[in-house]
């Protein structure tokens, strides 16, 4: 084969290989790239608390955030101080009504009063109220580490049945949680309540 056919050769193949080059990248120019995935606003990863969260709050692991256990031996007792106002906004030595879960089971529960104790973050430490008279069984309730206190009647039970308080368990809430208001404990119920948690959580 003569140098000028083989040139010829040469060229033709080095023209056919640009080509292709050239098409595979208009091809890729062309092509619409694939939009990144982006998390839908307001939504926050299951059981997540705002890095601004209090130590209450980043106790939350349910995604709906209403009511957990509120580890006082981890965290201690939040500032116990009687507020009750009358607005719409529950507060400190009221009592209002939520959902309690159970302590074998916290995924299942009931509605029952609860006494609002403090203000945490953006939640409330409560603690569960009962009509049970729990000083026929105490000291079988002792046993089970479950701690009550008196605390009266009031307008939160119907029936004017005295209810009790119990002071071994809390609980934090979110106030959007709370399906509907009682009534307050007297200042000098809700300074019982308040000496007795310190006496027992110290």
């Amino acid at each position: 084969m003569s140098s000028s056919i083989w040139r010829r050769a040469l060229g033709a193949a080095g023209a056919a290989a640009a080509s292709a080059v050239t098409a595979r990248l208009r091809g890729n120019r062309s092509a619409t790239p694939p939009s990144p995935r982006r998390q839908r606003s307001g939504t926050a990863r299951r059981g997540a608390a705002s890095p601004a969260a209090s130590p209450g709050e980043r106790q939350v692991q349910a995604a709906s955030r209403e009511t957990v256990e509120y580890d006082v031996a981890r965290l201690g007792l939040p500032a116990l101080a009687y507020a009750a106002r009358h607005d719409d906004q529950p507060d400190p030595g009221e009592v209002v009504w939520t959902w309690v879960p159970y302590d074998d089971d916290p995924d299942q529960g009931k509605d029952r009063p609860v006494l609002v104790l403090a203000r945490e973050g953006a939640g409330l430490v409560v603690a569960q109220m009962t009509s049970q008279d729990h000083d026929k069984d105490a000291a079988d309730e002792a046993r089970w580490g479950r701690r009550w206190i008196d605390v009266g009647s009031g307008a939160w039970d119907a029936r004017g049945r005295p209810s009790e308080v119990r002071l071994d368990r809390l609980l934090w809430v979110d106030p959007e949680a709370v399906r509907r208001q009682g009534a307050a404990l007297a200042p000098a119920r809700f300074a019982e309540v308040t000496r007795a948690l310190r006496e027992l959580h110290g």
